[in-house]
Order: structure tokens, then C-alpha cells, then sequence
């Protein structure tokens, strides 16, 4: 799934929340240890550990969002096949507007015209409810996941001595960063990494292979195309 719910605008507040946690929680499951030379950071003149992190990015990434994501869209189908259907019914409507108004009487084609109307407004109407249940069920998905993520990002950059931990979710101009380089700063993986070690949630079964060609195909005589026949 492309990411489709929007910001999540509680996550400063969770993060702050996280901090008081992770300062009181010693009993809290270990994290990633101190950075080694491999482990992602930057510091600036002023001595401050600078690292980022695509907090939407981090929870679509974790076994826990892709499962629970997943099965949101599979819970959402039957009501975008029956969206689809309407929509088919619309157009259907339409086109017949199009290729015959010209030929109906006026009381016809008014009568089309305001039943064409009333399916769209009626089909407008249920498309934006279903779009906002849609988000209102993946806004409380990545709001649980962020809930149980937030304190471990926190530990995580108080145990690894980061001043400032960066989201790179929402791209510039709309975010604070213009641009950082992944590989020196960026901490998404290794946070996701922690995130699945610690939630015990096995990681989706990956789509079955496409069957192999065979080994041989038949060879296609002199002068034949790959057209398929109209015949």
C-alpha cells in the first residue's frame, strides 16, 4: 500500500511522552547498542549527534503495519467493488447521454439528465465516507504502532547520545529537511529492526514466485509475427 493516511499529527506528543518514559523505565527491553562505525550519524561543529528518521515510512515498514495494513485493504475491498460498481453504473449513464440525448425527446433526456445527477451526488457522497472510514482505520493502525514505537525511538537516541532526531516523513518544503544522506543519518531501519525484535510479530509470507517459462519454446516460422489473430 502506497502511504495513504495522512500525517500523524500526535507524534511530537508521543515523543515527548516517550522521553518522560524512557527516562524512568529501566526495566525497558535493550536496544541497538552504542553506535559503532557503521552505525548511522552526523555531528555538527557544535558537537550535537544529528540523526533522522521517516516515522511513516518506519511504521508501514514494521511486520506489525504490514500485516495490520494488509489486512485493512483486504476489509476494504468489498466496499471498492461496490463503489466500482456504482461507478461503472455511472458512466454507463453517461455514455448513453453522450451517444443519444440528441435522439430523446426533451422529458427523456431530462429525466436522464437528473438521475444521472442524483446517482453522482449519491456516489460523490459515499466515496468520501468510505474514504474517511478508510483513514479514520489506518490513522488508528499507525497511531497504535507509533504508541509502542515512539518510546523505543526515544531510548533508542537517549542510549546512542543524539541530540536531535529529525522525521523526514513529510518532504520539504512542508518538513524541516531540505536534504540529509540516508546512509550517514538516517536510523529508520534500525529502529524498524528493534520495533519487529520486540513485538514477536513474524514478518509477512512474501508472494509466491511467477511460474518459470519453459525451457524451450517452439520455434515461430520464417516470417511469422507475435500479432495475435483477429480471426
Amino acid at each position: 500500500m502506497t502511504s495513504t493516511f495522512a500525517r500523524i499529527s500526535l507524534a511530537a506528543a508521543l515523543l515527548l511522552s516517550a522521553a518522560a518514559l524512557a527516562q524512568t523505565d529501566s526495566a525497558a527491553s535493550p536496544l541497538p547498542p552504542a553506535p559503532s562505525a557503521s552505525t548511522p550519524a552526523i555531528t555538527n561543529p557544535g558537537g550535537v549527534k544529528v540523526g533522522t528518521i521517516n516515522l511513516e515510512q518506519a511504521i508501514f515498514a514494521t511486520n506489525e503495519g504490514q500485516r495490520d495494513f494488509d489486512a485493512l485493504s483486504k476489509k476494504l475491498e468489498p466496499k471498492q467493488n461496490e463503489l466500482k460498481g456504482k461507478n461503472d453504473e455511472l458512466e454507463g449513464l453517461k455514455k448513453q447521454l453522450n451517444t443519444q440525448g440528441d435522439k430523446l425527446n426533451d422529458q427523456a433526456r431530462s429525466t436522464l439528465v437528473k438521475q444521472i445527477e442524483q446517482k453522482q451526488k449519491s456516489l460523490d457522497r459515499d466515496v468520501q465516507d468510505a474514504r474517511d472510514d478508510a483513514q479514520s482505520q489506518q490513522n488508528e493502525i499507525a497511531q497504535r504502532i507509533l504508541q509502542k514505537l515512539g518510546p523505543m525511538l526515544v531510548k533508542y537516541a537517549s542510549d546512542n547520545k543524539f541530540g536531535v532526531i529529525l522525521d523526514t516523513s513529510n518532504p520539504w518544503p512542508n518538513g524541516p529537511v531540505i536534504w540529509a544522506d540516508p546512509s550517514s543519518v538516517d536510523i529508520t531501519k534500525t529502529i524498524v529492526d528493534a520495533y519487529n525484535a520486540q513485538s514477536g510479530v513474524a514478518p509477512p509470507p512474501r508472494p509466491a514466485a511467477a511460474a518459470k517459462p519453459p525451457a524451450t519454446t517452439p520455434a515461430r516460422p520464417a516470417g511469422q509475427t507475435t500479432t495475435p489473430s483477429t480471426k
